[in-house]
């Protein structure tokens, strides 16, 4: 295996058997040329990118961003797959170390964005924010530059929507947006904050994932009572009413559609909120 192309000291472009592959490993370019043999031992992760368009994104994203960014971004996606025990799809060494390096770009200069998602990423993603705040302790050590919050919750997304079959950047977005819209309307309902840190939220926040699952599905997922409907509709019309103006804004704005008996859940949590009672 000899080295085609060097994109940067850790990292080559090689031609093995006909077919071009990325090759990473620390120092593996280091006094090196095109031509050279590869030492074997320096090897730590090869990439073969069947899209062309995506193979030459990653060429570009490591011949160009800070070599020190990309170092932090692979230790972080190797935190990930070890710690979340799934495939993640090769499209994250693009996606996050691009995102992370115009990040620390952005803070370096005082920009800070606000993630409006940051509290419901938490508590639907929470492994995920987990390797968000291993990736602040990291870049804190290795770049001396600390990131807010905010950006652990997008570092945690970007992993999320690596894993094979979690769906699509655009997807999680649009679902966890979706969640918060509906907070807010139950919110306005109760016409009180539900406090962020509290058992209550993260129970409904939790919930609300599943109804939203549960409206995309062609089929239900999950059994559901529908014994529930006129019991909560009887009971505790006010509760059932706000799950009603929830649905009705979900199906308008989103296109997703409750069932009556999932709306008769996320009534019954909003009674728990109203009530700060266990049923």
């Amino acid at each position: 295996m000899k080295i085609d192309k060097i994109l940067n000291n850790n990292a080559i472009v090689v031609k093995d058997q006909g077919e071009e592959k990325i090759v990473m490993g620390s120092g593996i370019a280091f006094q090196k040329k095109k031509n050279d043999p590869v030492d074997p031992s320096r090897i730590e992760k090869v990439f073969v990118m069947k899209d062309e368009s995506k193979h030459r994104k990653l060429e570009e994203i490591l011949s160009t961003l800070p070599e020190e960014h990309i170092e932090v971004s692979e230790q972080i996606i190797s935190r990930a797959e070890k710690e979340l025990g799934v495939v993640i799809n090769e499209h994250i060494h693009i996606a996050l170390t691009d995102h992370l390096s115009f990040a620390l770009d952005r803070l370096a200069n005082g920009m800070v964005i606000q993630n409006t998602l940051l509290n419901e990423i938490k508590v639907l993603y929470p492994k995920e924010f987990q390797i968000g705040l291993f990736a602040k302790t990291l870049i804190q050590e290795k770049l001396g530059i600390e990131i807010p919050d905010d950006e652990v919750g997008y570092i945690a997304l970007h992993i999320h929507t690596a894993k094979i079959n979690a769906g699509e950047m655009a997807r999680t977005l649009n679902i966890t947006a979706m969640i918060r819209d509906i907070v807010d309307i139950i919110e306005g309902c109760l016409n009180t904050e539900i406090a962020e840190d509290s058992i209550a939220y993260e129970r409904l926040v939790t919930h609300l994932r599943y109804a939203v699952q549960q409206g995309e599905s062609a089929e239900p997922f999950r059994e559901l009572a529908p014994e529930m409907v006129p019991i909560m509709k009887e009971n505790f019309p006010e509760s059932y009413q706000c799950a009603e103006r929830a649905g009705q804004f979900v199906k308008s704005e989103y296109g997703v559609e409750f069932l009556d008996t999932e709306l008769a859940y996320i009534a019954m949590q909003i009674q728990r909120i109203r009530t700060r009672t266990i049923l």
